[in-house]
């Protein structure tokens, strides 16, 4: 299970944005860091704005670890184009965030879980690796005994979120496509994601 499971919306108040969109944040109700002085406003330096958008991009995507975080960014500055148009990429293509999209679960760290206990195949082979990368026409559906699970039954009806153009679903099988991999304007982020200042931030 995800270390992040139990307090996942704790990241909420400590970025001051809903990162996932959902009703129930905390962030709804207090619009400020948690702590003893959580509601004295600074004025954020250079390298706090960097910083910031660095944890709320690493955040969105669940339990992700600096390392891991850190080594797309050295892969997506290593490919030709946008450094960060490919740092998002790679970050889509992730088989926890697929699943994600796919509406096959609530949450950002359901997914990743679903995942690690090898509940998700890819072209009919189990996958347990939350980091692996989806390619193009790649078909992800869930294994037949978790189709019926709470949670998964409540992340097909929530109505919080829709599949984006990028990927194509059919709930009624468990079975979608990832078509493409989506520009930055396409990817349906709750919050404004600012992938230039987290170049910025890791070229210093």
């Amino acid at each position: 299970m995800s270390k992040r499971a139990g307090s996942k919306y704790k990241i909420n108040r400590r970025l001051g944005v809903n990162l996932w969109g959902r009703g129930k944040s905390p962030i709804n109700r207090r619009d400020y860091p948690p702590g003893q002085h959580g509601q004295r406003r600074r004025k954020p330096t250079d390298f706090g704005n960097q910083l910031m958008a660095k944890q709320k991009l690493k955040g969105y995507y669940g339990n992700m670890g600096e390392k891991q975080f850190h080594r797309l960014y050295v892969e997506a500055v290593r490919r030709k184009g946008d450094t960060g148009e490919n740092l998002i990429q790679l970050l889509e293509r992730r088989l926890d965030a697929v699943v994600y999209r796919l509406k096959f679960v609530p949450t950002v760290f359901a997914a990743r879980q679903i995942v690690n206990h090898g509940h998700v195949r890819v072209n009919g082979n189990r996958v347990n690796i939350p980091s692996y990368q989806v390619r193009d026409g790649d078909t992800i559906e869930l294994v037949e005994k978790v189709r019926e699970l709470p949670v998964v039954l409540e992340g097909i009806s929530s109505g919080e979120r829709d599949v984006p153009d990028y990927m194509e679903v059919d709930h009624g099988k468990m079975r979608g496509t990832f078509l493409r991999a989506p520009s930055y304007q396409e990817v349906p982020y709750p919050v404004q994601m600012e992938p230039n200042l987290v170049i910025e931030f890791y070229s210093r």
